[in-house]
C-alpha cells in the first residue's frame, strides 16, 4: 500500500515547481559537469568526474522522490477545513508552563520546515496537536524531556 503524501495547495505547487526547475536547470548543469569533467582526462583517478556523477545520481533520486511525492498527493483544501480542532492546515498557537508561546502550522511531512514554523502532523508536537481543540492541554515527550502545551488558538 503506498503511503498518502498530505499536502495544502501551497504545498503541491512548491513541489510541481522544484521537479520542474530540477528536470530543467538540475539536469542541464549535471551533464555540463560531467562534460566539464571528463574533458580532464582518465576517468579512473578523475575525482571531478566522480563527483559529478555522484551529483548527477543525488539528483535523479531527488526528481524520482518528487515524483513519488506528487503522485500520491492528497491535497487538503484549507479553505473548506474549519478552526475547531487541530488538523493540517491549522495554524496554531500554544503555550509551555514557562508562558513561552509558539506558532506552528500543521502541514504534512513533505512540506515540514520546522524554522519556518511548519511542522509535520507526524512530529511529536504536530502528532499530540491533531485532533485537539483550543483550550486542550497536550503532552508531548520530547528528547529534552516530557512537556506539556496548551492549545491557545486555532485558526486558518
Amino acid at each position: 500500500m503506498k503511503q498518502e503524501t498530505l499536502l495544502t495547495a501551497e504545498g503541491l505547487k512548491q513541489l510541481q515547481d522544484e521537479l520542474e526547475q530540477l528536470k530543467t536547470v538540475g539536469r542541464k548543469e549535471a551533464a555540463e559537469k560531467i562534460k566539464v569533467a571528463r574533458s580532464y582526462g582518465d576517468l579512473s583517478e578523475n575525482s571531478e568526474y566522480d563527483e559529478a556523477m555522484s551529483d548527477q545520481a543525488k539528483l535523479e533520486a531527488r526528481i524520482s522522490e518528487i515524483e513519488a511525492l506528487i503522485k500520491n498527493a492528497k491535497v487538503y483544501d484549507e479553505a473548506s477545513l474549519g478552526t475547531e480542532i487541530v488538523h493540517i492546515g491549522s495554524k496554531v498557537t500554544i503555550s509551555n508552563s514557562k508562558k513561552e508561546k509558539f506558532e506552528y502550522k500543521i502541514v504534512g511531512f513533505a512540506q515540514a520546515d520546522p524554522a519556518n514554523g511548519k511542522i509535520s502532523d507526524e512530529c511529536p508536537v504536530g502528532k499530540a496537536l491533531v485532533g485537539h481543540k483550543a483550550g486542550d492541554k497536550v503532552t508531548v515527550e520530547t528528547p529534552a524531556g516530557v512537556v506539556t502545551y496548551k492549545i491557545n488558538s486555532i485558526s486558518k
